[in-house]
């Protein structure tokens, strides 16, 4: 699944997780993505949107 918003652009971002003993190991940070239907043209299509630009209204669901 991509894991990139469509319209935002929103990306995983990396970084350390870090124990109690401070042992570090990376991290991956994934965004809400869903995969919506919105209204394209008289037809609707299917794309990954995350959930903050779906609350935004910057994606209609159809």
């Amino acid at each position: 699944m991509s894991f990139r918003c469509e319209i935002c652009g929103k990306e995983p971002w990396v970084g350390k997780q870090v124990s109690f003993s401070h042992k570090r190991s990376s991290k991956r940070w994934l965004p809400n993505i869903q995969r919506i239907r919105v209204p394209h043209g008289s037809n609707t299509r299917r794309i990954h949107v995350c959930t903050s630009c779906i609350k935004a209204g910057k994606a209609a669901k159809a």
